[in-house]
């Protein structure tokens, strides 16, 4: 359905200048690597992975730090099984790795390596995400998630909504348990957003969010608030390094609301 209640304002694309390459990611797909002017030609970089989108918006989100980073995008199609098969073998995120510090070299001139990684994802994308996050060293390789209203699972039996005697799938959900315990510790950052869409099939954002909070220890703090680009925030959980944040909305423009929230939600898991 669509609503009017919310602006639903939307990021344009422009020319962020800097050096855009395409290189081959996971499964033979593209890749876009973003270096901006202000990247400096040092090792290591900061480099920020995202999942998922079009890639201009993470782009020009992690253009918005102004520090540098590094922009790597790359979509795999619809659904986060794609993601999360994608990566199944740890050493295509070795791979994905590797692409693109030889593109980052090529671009800078100067042999280098990426240093800080912050890994984001947009509905789908979050497959790839938790996935990568089942791999000890890669996880101790990622200083910080960003999780765009995609923090999805399914329901037990398959398609069985709670009110039905459902409950939730939660073995693609114990890697951020265990990240957000880290951040909880100060280690990591970790910050989730979600809205109020229900799929029907699949478990919503907000289901696995409850079952996240409960899985370490934490609770929601009603609120009520502006949120980035005209958004209106509901609850707010914060620990530590670990940020959740839900947010009104039930339809598909809210849903696209979060990732054009991205430089604004960006900038706030890496301040």
């Amino acid at each position: 359905m669509n609503e009017s209640t919310r602006a639903h304002a939307r990021l344009t694309a422009r020319d962020l200048g800097g050096r855009l390459d395409t290189i081959e990611g996971p499964a033979g797909r593209p890749m876009e690597v973003w270096v901006g002017r202000r990247t400096k030609a040092r090792d290591p970089y900061a480099l920020v992975i995202h999942f998922h989108g079009a890639a201009w918006v993470a782009q020009q989100s992690v253009a918005a730090l102004n520090d540098g980073t590094v922009a790597a995008v790359l979509n795999l199609g619809a659904g986060s099984g794609v993601y999360d098969r994608s990566f199944a073998d740890p050493a295509a995120f070795d791979s994905l790795l590797a692409s693109v510090d030889r593109a980052v070299t090529t671009s800078l001139g100067v042999a280098t390596h990426a240093g800080r990684i912050t890994l984001s994802g947009f509905s789908a994308g979050h497959g790839a995400i938790r996935r990568i996050l089942r791999e000890p060293r890669h996880r101790d390789r990622v200083s910080g998630v960003l999780l765009l209203d995609g923090m999805h699972t399914s329901y037990v039996p398959e398609g069985r909504v709670f009110a039905l005697g459902g409950a939730l799938d939660t073995n693609n959900l114990t890697a951020f348990a265990d990240f957000a315990r880290l951040a909880i510790q100060g280690k990591t950052r970790f910050l989730v957003t979600h809205t109020e869409i229900f799929p029907g099939t699949f478990a919503s954002t907000t289901e696995t969010a409850d079952w996240l909070l409960r899985a370490v220890g934490l609770s929601r703090k009603p609120v009520l608030e502006w949120g980035p680009r005209g958004t209106q925030r509901l609850s707010l959980t914060r620990k530590g390094r670990f940020e959740l944040q839900g947010y009104a909305g039930n339809s598909g423009p809210d849903h696209i609301d979060q990732y054009h929230a991205m430089p604004e939600l960006l900038r706030a898991l890496l301040r």
